[in-house]
């Protein structure tokens, strides 16, 4: 059968139905894939369907399938709070009770008062914003003055957008390195996130300079136990910023879903790794957060028509899981991230008929199942999905 491999794709922000909670998040209705395909008049997700996501939830252009090639099912986020950290850290064994802090009023004065003192200039902004529409806000400001401009959003993020040519890249790192420092106890937010752009006022953009600081998880990981084993742990996206580094043999930076999924492809014809991690971001970046349900659906579309290419490409030692991270509905009025179930597609070669996984009990089925399929022992939180024999 050949050394066994096993590879994530989480679909950032692609929800399937709101937990019992939403409520206390205020995400009532929200149902991200099925409440986009209603909008644009239904999904084209040939691949997706065949594999069974039509058999996890009402998915209007996705039937349900009989005979689905993968196992498929949905998970419950048993940790409090929907943002990018949490979702990811449980996927990878961690389960959080206490959700990170949110500033939807600013940051207070003692914060900003000692990051201002810190680096020896006053700050634009300090409230949550798009990123894109911040800096066309106060960009001219910001060229000016020289001040950075702080921003967070619905997620607990301290952002911090500076012009390449007004503070070079490298200073605008350190500036992050001294908010996280700042950003401790009650005010740990979950990642410091450096925003470089260029441009002229009206004109201006982000570049792919983005960097990430971000508080590294309280016990280990999957991936932890995975290089502690000896295994060789790859990650494409920004998931190595979110584990700040930890756990990583290497990381692949990308711009976009297509350079994800190229690199992901690369990466699995190099036969290099164990486990590929890889997080595609444009649904929730480009196209929850701004309320686009049309282009959320033609990004889905494009990862449908590449997965029908890739899976040709797996042997039969490898293992595809295909997840998410939580929701991001853009049908409803709000921006921010969902509480919501997510999708669960399992698959390898050597797979005949796909099996119904149920509702998984928490996302750290995931982190089990990676560590069932390589071997490796697994004391954190969640349940295998796989069987027994199937193992053998």
């Amino acid at each position: 059968m050949g050394k066994r491999r096993a590879i994530l794709l989480v679909l950032d922000g692609v929800g399937v139905g709101e937990l019992p909670d939403a409520a206390e998040y205020g995400d009532e209705g929200s149902n991200t894939l099925v409440n986009m395909a209603k909008a644009v008049g239904g999904l084209n997700l040939p691949t997706l369907q065949r594999m069974g996501l039509g058999n996890i939830a009402p998915i209007e252009g996705v039937s349900p399938n009989d005979e689905p090639i993968a196992c498929y099912g949905k998970m419950q986020e048993v940790s409090a709070g929907k943002d990018t950290t949490t979702g990811h850290w449980e996927l990878a064994g961690i389960i959080r009770t206490k959700p990170f802090p949110i500033y939807p009023n600013g940051f207070p004065p003692e914060i900003i008062e000692a990051f201002e003192q810190a680096i020896g200039r006053k700050v634009l902004g300090n409230k949550p914003a798009s990123g894109t529409a911040i800096i066309e806000e106060l960009g001219e400001e910001h060229l000016r003055t020289g001040y950075p401009i702080v921003y967070t959003s619905a997620d607990s993020v301290f952002q911090i957008a500076a012009h390449e040519e007004i503070v070079p890249v490298e200073t605008l790192y350190r500036w992050c390195e001294i908010a996280r420092g700042i950003l401790k106890g009650e005010h740990e937010v979950a990642r410091v996130i450096a925003r470089p752009f260029i441009g002229t006022s009206g004109r201006f953009k982000r570049t792919p300079r983005r960097k990430d600081f971000s508080v590294p998880p309280p016990y280990p990981t999957l991936l932890d136990a995975l290089t502690e084993s000896g295994l060789t742990v790859v990650t494409v996206g920004k998931v190595d910023d979110i584990f700040a580094g930890r756990g990583v043999t290497y990381a692949v930076h990308t711009s976009d879903n297509n350079d994800g999924m190229e690199q992901v492809e690369r990466l699995t014809t190099q036969d290099k790794f164990d486990f590929l991690w890889c997080t595609l971001v444009d649904f929730d970046t480009l196209y929850g957060h701004r309320n686009d349900p049309q282009g959320f659906a033609q990004a889905l579309e494009e990862f449908d028509g590449w997965l029908d290419k890739f899976l040709l490409k797996l042997r039969d030692s490898d293992l595809l899981i295909i997840t998410a991270d939580h929701g991001n509905d853009p049908t409803t009025p709000s921006t921010d991230h969902s509480r919501e179930y997510v999708p669960l597609l399992i698959w390898t070669p050597t797979f005949r008929k796909g099996k119904p996984l149920g509702t998984r009990k928490t996302f750290a089925d995931v982190a089990a199942t990676v560590a069932d399929w390589l071997g490796v022992n697994w004391q954190g939180a969640g349940e295998s999905c796989l069987p027994i024999n199937f193992l053998r």
